[in-house]
């Protein structure tokens, strides 16, 4: 992921938090005001209430939301896990093209530079198509945060259970399989064979479960209903039982 695109992502993340976290323990209603009410939490809240009505519980409503949203993404997660794919097959040549272009000079530097990008360009990869998806999901997954949380405080609304999980309530067992899903999720897709995304595939899956031990079982359903169509995506994109010996990639603009 591009430098400039991590910390516009963090930016953004930390923005959309403090944006709603003033109000996270209060009630939500319709008469919310404000963006965030508006159109994150209180939309999320209606379609979870909604599908509670059709379905019969707060649970398989969360279940049902999250699999809308994941499909309405779908498109772009394909996407994602495609650019992924050929950045991971590139790597052999990128290694190359940085062996040629190793001086530090700024004329160097600007060739490895044109050198590169036309070797993207020649491979079809997009640098920049990992950050899309996760930019989109942000906001779905604080609004998550604060729609439960609201949900949780507010009167006319219980979450009840979904199967022998409190929702409301936090659940060792639930964080622990949103963590083992991730990892999963992760030893199945682009992470498995490439070096710089091992320390991540190690450590996401504690982190989640770290989180999950603290939040309501709610957001953690969310969590583990999302890495299950995850692993779905990469069994059917990344086909990780046919790893088969890459391709060496198309060095655009090397020729002489």
């Amino acid at each position: 992921m591009n430098k400039r695109l991590l910390i516009v992502l963090i930016l953004v993340s930390v923005t959309l938090f403090l944006s709603g976290c003033t109000e996270y323990n209060q009630p939500i209603r319709d008469d919310n005001t404000g963006f965030w009410n508006e159109f994150i939490v209180w939309p999320l809240v209606s379609f979870i209430t909604l599908f509670k009505e059709l379905l019969g519980s707060y649970g398989l409503g969360i279940v049902m939301v999250t699999i809308i949203i994941r499909l309405a993404i779908l498109p772009l997660m394909i996407k994602q896990t495609k650019s992924s794919k050929k950045m991971q097959e590139v790597q052999p040549a990128l290694a190359e093209l940085k062996k040629k272009y190793s001086s530090k000079d700024a004329q160097t530097q600007q060739k490895y530079q044109q050198e590169m990008m036309a070797m993207f360009k020649e491979n079809g990869v997009n640098p920049a198509a990992g950050c899309l998806p996760v930019l989109i999901q942000m906001p779905i997954l604080i609004g998550f945060y604060h729609a439960i949380s609201r949900m949780n405080v507010t009167p006319e609304i219980n979450l009840g259970s979904f199967l022998w999980f409190p929702l409301a309530e936090p659940s060792i067992i639930l964080a622990i399989l949103a963590g083992v899903m991730q990892f999963i999720v992760l030893r199945t897709g682009p992470a498995m064979d490439n070096p710089q995304m091992k320390i991540m595939m190690y450590m996401m899956p504690f982190m989640i479960t770290g989180f999950g031990i603290f939040l309501p079982s709610a957001l953690t359903l969310y969590w583990v209903i999302g890495n299950i169509i995850s692993f779905i995506q990469n069994m059917f994109i990344y086909k990780p039982w046919e790893k088969e010996k890459l391709q060496p990639a198309k060095t655009g603009g090397t020729k002489k």
